[in-house]
């Protein structure tokens, strides 16, 4: 195993950090992607030093300073791996703005990618040679020159120690590092500023957060770094700390879950983060055989994001691999988002997480009361822990008083890891980055989150856009989804959206909203195959008996046809929009 590092310096740019380890531990392992280039590869391991990473960032540093002017955005158009990593923190040392993003093979990404680019305006773009013919297309119709990290000499690093001009200086603290575009899961996506103080503090927010600044870890991650935890976990953090991270990339995960438990397993005290449906797909897709290989007691910490953390989903990644020596107080279900860096609040590693049954007619209300734990119809939610290094307030978003400890409002938040504002949105950015509580100092974040605070734990119950209104009570669309998703095996689980559309005079919720369900059905169904109104019947029936909403619509649509965000979050907005708009005519059953 690898000693500890030295000791960093409080500095507050990344790439100040990457050039004190290069010259104090030159050659500790720093990013290591693991490549699974055949469907039954157990990975080939490639590993860059921090003497080696510093080489090649400096080397591209110096050729992005030949091709745009300080502040210029560079686009980053690479697939997962240790090119992307230089081509961010080349892009952060020269002095210009990384915008993290992702080839345009992606699939059903294109015309997120085309809007991002265009809102953007890159003066370059950096690639690969796996990925550049065809980004070679869309740069010469954008007119943007391409730059291709694996083709840049490591010489050039040499031009850049020689000139000693603006890109080898440490960048302003207060200057913008990279916009991190929103997921897009409510609105259209929207860059946020992050600058390289606010990465810096996030990182040691996160690792304090995670136990992460008291012992070494390994940062294990198949999140794509395009997205805002991908990027600080597998980045930000490892730099800040000179420790080593683990890439794999999520095609890689999703075919095979079992790759990314191998490498936690491979690595002592590893951190990692995933949403609520990786590890319920670790627990229906990992065979015995692949678990009898695994020892899981050196896990540090696994960190669950989703929106909103299901108890019962770390209950059942637990119960799957509490033989491989899975200990429960690894599991710490987090609350984050792109405005605030990433990271806001976690339950610390070595607690047990903290559970709560809600009353569900109150929480509609917007009172969280206690439930009895096995009451069947109670809302069960996880506590998301208590910030590290920022404040959280949760207030009336109509009034903006600061509410009371079990009442449900917005989160706000307060502190250094706050983004500068949505680049080229002065209007959002005074919205959204300016407010303030009645008779408190302003400067804080409104999230557009909805939760509460019980016993010290942040509870996030939804998003204040999503909310269903019927008959003057609130309505959640993730417990609706919860809800349809269990009642008929063939709906595929965390592939569907419920929403709210405008009431039409036909008493299907006249007072408020009609609500609608697009469901995809699982991919060991056909359509054909399946009685859609029997299955209609049953989330009919479901739904009204644990929520007292009648469906107004519920459609079966085919796997993959539910829109998802960059992030892999079910983008209800666009599926709403798709709805109204007709594509989602066929498997209707009214």
């Amino acid at each position: 195993m690898d000693s500890r590092p030295p000791l960093a310096p409080p500095y507050r740019t990344l790439p100040e950090y990457l050039r004190h380890w290069a010259e104090t531990a030159p050659d500790r392992r720093a990013f290591t992607f693991v490549d699974h280039p055949a469907p039954h590869s157990r990975g080939v391991h490639r590993t860059l030093t921090w003497r080696s990473l510093d080489l090649r960032v400096r080397a591209l540093a110096a050729r992005l300073a030949e091709e745009a002017e300080p502040g210029a955005r560079v686009a980053l158009l690479c697939p997962q791996g240790t090119e992307y990593v230089t081509g961010f923190l080349a892009a952060l040392t020269a002095g210009l703005v990384a915008v993290p993003l992702y080839p345009p093979g992606l699939p059903g990404h294109g015309d997120r990618l085309a809007g991002v680019l265009a809102d953007a305006r890159p003066a370059v773009v950096v690639t690969t040679s796996r990925a550049m013919a065809e980004v070679a297309e869309l740069s010469a119709r954008g007119g943007v020159p391409a730059v291709t990290v694996d083709r840049v000499p490591d010489a050039a690093a040499r031009v850049l120690d020689a000139a000693r001009d603006r890109a080898v200086a440490a960048p302003d603290p207060g200057a913008t590092a990279y916009l991190q575009y929103t997921s897009g899961s409510t609105r259209a996506p929207a860059g946020v500023e992050i600058t390289h103080a606010n990465v810096v503090a996030n990182a040691r927010q996160a690792l304090t957060a995670y136990g992460a600044d008291t012992a070494p870890v390994t940062c294990v991650g198949w999140l794509p770094l395009y997205h805002d935890m991908g990027l600080v976990l597998s980045v930000a953090a490892p730099v800040v700390q000179g420790r080593p991270s683990v890439l794999m990339d999520p095609a890689a995960f999703l075919h095979e879950p079992a790759r990314w438990l191998r490498l936690l397993a491979a690595h002592p005290r590893a951190v990692s983060a995933a949403p609520n449906f990786a590890y319920d797909y670790c627990v229906s897709a990992v065979t015995d055989a692949q678990k009898a290989e695994l020892r899981l007691d050196g896990v540090a910490a696994m960190i669950n994001g989703s929106e909103p953390v299901r108890p019962g989903t770390a209950d059942r990644f637990h119960a799957a691999f509490a033989g491989q020596g899975l200990a429960a107080d690894v599991h710490c279900p987090s609350y984050g988002l792109a405005e605030a860096t990433v990271f806001v609040s976690a339950a610390r590693p070595g607690e047990p997480p903290r559970r709560f049954a809600l009353d569900r007619d109150a929480l509609a209300a917007g009172k969280a009361l206690p439930a009895r734990p096995d009451d069947a119809d109670a809302v069960q939610l996880a506590g998301c822990g208590a910030p590290a290094g920022q404040e959280v307030r949760v207030v009336d978003p109509v009034s903006f008083d600061s509410l009371c400890e079990g009442e449900v409002g917005e989160i706000w938040v307060r502190g250094p890891n706050v983004g500068r504002g949505y680049w080229n949105n002065e209007a959002l950015t005074r919205r959204v980055f300016g407010a303030r509580p009645s008779g408190a100092p302003g400067g804080w974040l409104r999230t557009g989150d909805l939760g509460t605070v019980l016993g010290g734990q942040l509870i996030v119950t939804g998003r204040l856009k999503d909310l269903i209104v019927v008959d003057g009570r609130n309505h959640y669309p993730q417990d609706v989804e919860a809800t349809v998703q269990d009642a008929h095996p063939a709906v595929r689980r965390d592939r569907l959206a419920a929403f709210g559309v405008p009431g039409d005079g036909d008493g299907a919720g006249d007072a408020g909203e009609r609500v609608v369900v697009v469901a995809e059905h699982t991919r060991a169904t056909r359509l054909d195959g399946i009685d859609v109104p029997a299955l209609a019947r049953a989330v009919r029936g479901a739904v009204a008996a644990r929520h007292g909403l009648r469906l107004a619509d519920v459609v079966l649509v085919a796997p993959g046809a539910v829109p998802r965000t960059s992030s892999g979050k079910v983008a209800r907005a666009l599926t709403r929009a798709r709805y109204l708009e007709g594509a989602f005519g066929a498997g209707t059953a009214r």
